[in-house]
């Protein structure tokens, strides 16, 4: 699902970008490219909060009703489904040596726990 939104971007020591129809939706970035970059995540990131949540998504006003103080309007697009997560568990078979199952059992480790903390920091998730 494509949604594009208007943007007020800010120059000071780097730049940040508010979204005015989106209330605490903004970000940073030390040159426009990673502005641009953080805007779009950002965006995906706060849209299909609210949609997990339940909560009505807010129409995008006209960029030419926007007063930006002076500084500059742009329109920020984002592909909302990208920043979906089907966070429903799945079971998986795994094994590991036996010796290692009983030191985690005694100390009472979650390999679950382990599991996904593992994979969030292989995959630069974390």
């Amino acid at each position: 699902m494509l949604k594009i939104y208007p943007a007020i971007i800010h120059e000071e020591e780097g730049y940040w970008i508010e979204f005015p129809d989106l209330e605490g939706c903004q970000t940073v970035g030390d040159t426009l490219e990673e502005l641009m970059s953080n805007a779009q995540e950002a965006l995906g990131l706060y849209l299909v909060s609210l949609i997990e949540n339940g909560q009505p998504v807010p129409a995008a006003s006209d960029l030419a009703v926007l007063d930006a103080g002076g500084n500059i309007t742009t329109y920020i697009t984002v592909d909302v489904d990208k920043y979906r997560r089907d966070t429903r568990a799945v079971k998986k078979m795994l094994s590991i040596p036996a010796w290692l199952a009983k030191e985690a059992d005694e100390q009472n480790l979650s390999l679950s726990k382990i599991l996904q903390d593992a994979l969030k920091e292989r995959l630069n998730m974390a």
